[in-house]
């Protein structure tokens, strides 16, 4: 097995919700193999107290995340990205900025928790339902062979994985 570690980009639009339920997941179940970041294209500014709480339950990382945006990881002193997955359709539709190295890139669209109104107990449960949806489009990213995969294969497969059940886009292959 490999010792590389590979750097995964989350893009959402306020990156407050989504896209940091992803990057805390996958930096906990990646085991050291992947490094999780996260941001938006028009950052809120700060994360949504619920998608903490619902990592908290979960059992993940809550510390030390931030919304910012995706310029960040555009520039020539940023990490290297080797995969960058948007995860609304919002970010998905507009145009990302070119990022160093070319990384392989899909759509993992969910339905976003944050919009959804109700009761506390009703907006709780739409952050646990992405948080599930996110954990198992993960899951399955972790278990691709990455170092014996060719590169057209991998990719169909990570558009294939934005396919599993709670896939928010009638397009998901748009990335």
């Amino acid at each position: 097995m490999s010792d590389r570690v590979y750097n995964v980009l989350f893009l959402c639009t306020g990156n407050s919700a989504r896209s940091i339920l992803a990057e805390s997941i996958l930096n906990a179940e990646g085991k050291g193999r992947f490094r999780a970041f996260s941001a938006g294209s028009q950052p809120k500014g700060t994360v949504n107290p619920l998608a903490l709480k619902v990592l908290d339950a979960l059992g993940y990382p809550t510390e030390g995340f931030r919304s910012k945006g995706w310029e960040e990881f555009a520039g020539p002193d940023a990490p290297k990205m080797d995969f960058v997955f948007t995860v609304c359709d919002s970010a998905a539709g507009e145009a990302c900025p070119v990022w160093p190295g070319q990384p392989m890139t899909a759509h993992w669209g969910i339905e976003d928790p944050a919009a959804v109104e109700g009761s506390e107990i009703e907006k709780e449960r739409a952050f646990s339902t992405a948080a599930r949806y996110l954990k198992n489009r993960i899951s399955a990213f972790l278990n691709l062979p990455m170092h014996s995969i060719d590169h057209l294969s991998l990719q169909t497969k990570l558009h294939g994985i934005g396919k599993l059940e709670g896939a928010s886009s009638p397009n998901p292959d748009v990335a």
